[in-house]
């Protein structure tokens, strides 16, 4: 197990995190909703423990005879390549935080990766959703999503005064792939969840007809009911969840695993998730702090249980997903980055 004393780089999935701005707390944009807290926690504790940590970009284009970089890369295909070569740079871990079905190239460069990475981490180590020919298993690690907090948001988690209704906090996309594809429920769900007039729509895009992300049939076959409901773009996940008493909470595949922030998001505001995603959610998040959509015959049937639920089976699980945040179970993912970059 490495110690932190070191000079460890971080390769971020979008430039704009560039010049050691995945660790900046005060970047409203890059930080909304505390988006950059389990970076920021790591670089403290780098820091503390006498190492350093910046992210790639500022890694010296001349190699060194006296320091080794320690390159770590969140799903940068294109970048790491540069390093292979070099001695002073050692290819740590490679995170593979998308599904198949946003990235299916992540997953066809598995093979490649698990040859030149110490370290590989994804979802589900088992091959489910992606194909293990080829790939060395060996170097395949389980991941946890980092997320920001360890406890609900008492600010958001202790709203009383909550909508009677189902909000959905997603933007407007379509899946690379269509095996396992989770951006068609969401739309069948609004569609259907509409007819009953409890059902609000906020994200990015939906109104943008004429984008790339809107050029697939579900969408056009359900634009009218989509913009009937839709409410706009949210500066604040936590503070729009905190109105509603359900959140769709979808993820973007079903998947061995694959659990994201979607559904912490949820738990963090007080929110009962509507979930579907992870094929075994059950076994990582406790089944009384969540709603399974997979339960249901139908939206409609689904849509009668939650709306007759009483305030004390609501209270219940709002608390059952408070002690699941602040268990054990909830800081293997507030606490995975410390475990990756220990490792």
């Amino acid at each position: 197990m490495n110690d932190l004393t070191k000079c460890l780089f971080i390769d971020p999935y979008s430039k704009a995190y560039y010049e050691d701005r995945l660790f900046d707390r005060d970047n409203r944009v890059l930080n909304r909703d505390d988006s950059l807290a389990p970076f920021i926690r790591l670089s403290e504790m780098v820091t503390f423990q006498g190492g350093s940590i910046h992210t790639a970009d500022c890694i010296p284009q001349q190699e060194s005879l006296e320091k080794t970089f320690n390159y770590y890369s969140l799903g940068v295909l294109n970048n790491y390549d540069k390093f292979r070569t070099r001695k002073d740079v050692r290819l740590c871990a490679f995170l593979i935080f998308e599904p198949p079905v946003v990235d299916p190239r992540l997953y066809a460069a598995l093979p490649e990766l698990t040859a030149a990475f110490e370290r590989v981490y994804l979802h589900n180590i088992e091959g489910d959703g992606y194909s293990l020919k080829g790939v060395d298993q060996s170097r395949l690690r389980k991941l946890y999503w980092p997320q920001p907090h360890k406890d609900v948001l008492s600010v958001y988690w202790n709203c009383e005064e909550r909508l009677r209704r189902i909000v959905m906090i997603n933007g407007n996309h379509k899946p690379a792939l269509s095996n396992g594809e989770l951006y068609s429920k969401r739309i069948e769900a609004l569609a259907a969840l509409s007819k009953f007039g409890t059902v609000d729509l906020y994200g990015r895009g939906w109104q943008k007809w004429w984008s790339r992300s809107s050029m697939w049939f579900p969408y056009w076959q359900h634009r009218g009911t989509l913009m009937s409901i839709y409410k706009g773009s949210c500066e604040s996940k936590y503070q729009v969840l905190s109105q509603y008493a359900f959140a769709l909470c979808f993820e973007n595949m079903a998947m061995k695993g694959y659990i994201t922030e979607k559904i912490f998001d949820c738990l963090y505001s007080g929110t009962i998730p509507l979930y579907l995603g992870a094929k075994d959610i059950s076994d990582l998040i406790p089944e009384n702090a969540y709603i399974d959509c997979r339960k249901f015959a139908s939206w409609g049937e689904m849509h009668e249980k939650i709306m007759g639920m009483c305030e004390a089976e609501i209270r219940v699980m709002r608390t059952a997903g408070r002690v699941f945040i602040q268990g054990v179970q909830g800081l293997k993912y507030h606490d995975s980055l410390f475990e990756i970059f220990h490792e």
